[in-house]
């Protein structure tokens, strides 16, 4: 038996931490039963995390202004992708909402998912 058991509460999830933890140091060979043990508790952890502790992603202009941050883009970039300074200004200031054409074209240009783009989010009035 691999001596794993279902994680149904925050016990369960210390121990099946604490089980996974001697496999980071030294990874085991695929095909193996501790491979397979890792894997086991690897889907068992994750399943337990994505129940109780989901992550949402971010609204668009957040993804846009991350991946700015990431590649090292400034507001002239986005204001060059969309056509003028004062849309992108509007658009990282929550004044004006991402059209059609903007979000295929963070899409096309700068690889952004566009299903990160077409997620509802609220305007400054």
């Amino acid at each position: 038996m691999m001596n794993v058991r279902a994680i149904k509460n925050e016990d369960d999830y210390d121990w099946a931490l604490t089980e996974i933890e001697q496999y980071f140091d030294q990874e085991p060979e695929l095909g193996t039963p501790e491979s397979d043990r890792f894997m086991v508790l690897s889907d068992l952890i994750s399943a337990y995390e994505a129940k109780h502790w989901p992550v949402e992603a971010p609204d668009p202009i957040a993804t846009v202004t991350a991946v700015m941050e990431t590649i090292g883009y400034k507001q002239t970039d986005l204001a060059a992708l969309l056509g003028s300074r004062s849309r992108a200004s509007e658009i990282l200031n929550r004044k004006r909402s991402l059209t059609t054409e903007m979000v295929w074209s963070l899409y096309k240009e700068w690889k952004i998912p566009a299903e990160l783009l077409v997620r509802p989010y609220h305007l400054v009035k």
